[in-house]
């Protein structure tokens, strides 16, 4: 590109800049959780329609991807899980192709009350946006979508084969990114743009989710002596696991890129439930735990010391050693990635493409990123061969209260994006 198309690029996303924030603070006004997501896929879709693209809708079907590396287990049907994937076709031209991706589903909101305004009502203030998504990351979404109109209106398209995929399902298994790929969606480079802060993700953990299912003996609290209780029961266990994660975490057992974190694996205890009656001794409690793995940590055998962890914590339980605790898998099994072990000369050629785009845009180098929690990247990078490159706008309190995205890093990155997809796929001419 020459510097005058690089920066007619610029001045284009300047120009669709406001449709694209109100595209933003309608699609975060959309309450998008596990199980919700259909109305912003719907707003999708016909936002994706209205361009021209292709639009593919499709519900996923478990057994399509259940055998398929990568898959996470889940518990209940997934006829509310939607994915949404628009399609630019090249007229002609021999770029690379891409896939843009990102996911519309949000975590919980929890307590409405401690939140300023409410989570799905737009507001914006000092130059931030906030709701419960906007910056993780229907921000990206609109990044990815935008990026596309400032060529268009250019009199521009991209002159390889683009996929603009919206995804459920990544803040719990990634299985909505797998189902993209076994319906056959892959290019030469994916774009993920997370929002972490302009930076370039060379490394993500991977995260396993399971579940402890305890027993107990209920009685009357009058006669607790002579019951178990198995609330109580789960602090033993639950400690146990806490020195485990310490282990993990020890140097030599550290991938290379965390070589200088003390602490990039964490356990946490997400959820608790149990019992029945409150001066009746608990006779079950279930207690959710994530747990984050190393890039080449193998699932298997973290599983393994999992289980033989709790079991040697059950036999100090006089209940518990005759009644071990269940263990359920259900949720992430996601291994880690990184795109620095990726050597191929895609993987280099769309990394410096995007440095470029970066330091056209801010003047300054890209900064890398190891980052302790997962993306959708792995998919793409693990079982695809596809370099997944995650680089998104300025976020905080994501999974928090008052979450909010910085308007002017949204806009950056979309001019970053535009820049990066007229670079790897070339221009032509609509």
């Amino acid at each position: 590109m020459t510097p005058d198309t690089e920066t007619e690029i610029l001045k284009a996303v300047d120009a669709v800049f406001d449709r694209e924030i109100e595209f933003l603070a309608e699609l975060t006004s959309h309450p998008s959780t596990r199980g919700n997501e259909q109305p912003a896929q719907d707003f999708m879709a016909g936002e994706l329609g209205s361009r021209g693209y292709e639009v593919d809708r499709w519900t996923i079907d478990v057994a399509d991807i259940a055998h398929l590396p990568g898959f996470s287990p889940v518990i209940g049907n997934y006829e509310d899980a939607v994915n949404v994937v628009g399609t630019h076709r090249t007229q002609g031209g021999n770029g690379k192709s891409l896939i843009l991706n990102g996911h519309i589903d949000v975590v919980p909101e929890g307590p409405l009350d401690m939140w300023d305004t409410p989570p799905y009502a737009l507001r914006i203030a000092d130059g931030w946006m906030y709701g419960r998504g906007a910056g993780d990351m229907k921000a990206g979404l609109a990044s990815n979508m935008f990026a596309l109109d400032a060529l268009r209106h250019m009199g521009f398209a991209p002159a390889g084969d683009v996929f603009i995929q919206s995804v459920v399902e990544e803040e719990c298994t990634g299985n909505g990114a797998l189902a993209c790929l076994q319906r056959g969606y892959k290019a030469d480079a994916a774009l993920i743009p997370e929002p972490f802060e302009e930076k370039l993700v060379t490394a993500q953990l991977g995260v396993l989710w399971f579940q402890v299912h305890l027993k107990g003996i209920p009685v009357h609290v009058a006669y607790a002596g002579s019951g178990s209780n198995a609330i109580e029961a789960a602090i033993p266990l639950i400690q146990a696991l806490h020195e485990m994660e310490h282990r993990w975490n020890e140097p030599e057992r550290r991938h290379g890129a965390y070589a200088g974190h003390n602490h990039a694996l964490n356990l946490n205890i997400g959820k608790i439930q149990g019992g029945d009656w409150t001066s009746s001794v608990p006779a079950w409690c279930v207690f959710d735990v994530r747990m984050g793995l190393f890039p080449g940590q193998n699932i298997d055998e973290a599983k393994r010391e999992i289980e033989a962890v709790l079991a040697e914590a059950a036999k100090s339980h006089p209940f518990l050693s005759k009644n071990a605790p269940e263990i359920v898998y259900h949720g992430f099994h996601a291994e880690g990635y990184a795109l620095s072990e990726d050597g191929t000369a895609d993987a280099t050629r769309a990394i410096s493409a995007l440095e470029t785009a970066h330091r056209t845009v801010t003047g300054s180098t890209l900064d890398k990123l190891a980052i302790t929690a997962t993306t959708d990247a792995r998919f793409f990078g693990l079982y695809a061969g596809i370099p997944a490159l995650v680089y998104g706008p300025r976020a905080e309190a994501i999974h928090g209260f008052n979450e909010r995205v910085e308007i002017e890093s949204v806009r950056r990155v979309t001019q970053a994006t535009a820049l990066f997809i007229a670079s790897w796929c070339g221009l032509e001419k609509i």
